[in-house]
């Protein structure tokens, strides 16, 4: 998915093996990724991929002089926060220390490579048959 401030934007899904850069978009009020050789395509993760970053995560934390900070992470899971909210940013990245990042918030020009993509679902029947077992399991409810 791709945060509804890059709607603007064109966009594809990620792979595996993408490299990717933290980037602002022309065309833009938001930071997203892009992947190498694609600087105005934004690259939209799925909820649940891992990435790597090639360094430290940098990110920016408020206004004025001292509003970047570094996190002593490198790898992340992509994730999509307060949807209930429409007009808030909804990208996140969860670092293994639990910290959430918006993607919004992190400096331009950090690179990534996709690790992995979150397991698809199942065709449709193979995902309502555990529903209708375990409501066949339950007895007098």
């Amino acid at each position: 998915m791709c945060d509804y401030s890059l709607h603007s934007v064109a966009s594809r899904p990620a792979r595996v093996g993408d490299k990717l850069a933290s980037t602002r978009f022309s065309n833009s009020i938001t930071r997203g990724f892009a992947a190498a050789g694609e600087p105005n395509v934004a690259v939209c993760l799925l909820p649940g991929t891992e990435i790597a970053f090639e360094r430290d995560v940098e990110y920016e934390h408020g206004w004025g002089v001292f509003s970047k900070r570094k996190l002593k992470e490198r790898v992340a899971l992509f994730r999509q926060v307060d949807l209930n909210k429409p007009n808030v940013h909804h990208d996140a990245l969860e670092f293994p220390n639990g910290q959430l990042v918006l993607v919004t918030q992190l400096c331009e020009g950090q690179h990534a490579d996709v690790l992995q993509l979150p397991a698809a679902p199942r065709g449709e029947k193979e995902i309502q048959q555990p529903q209708q077992a375990e409501l066949l399991i339950e007895p007098g409810v």
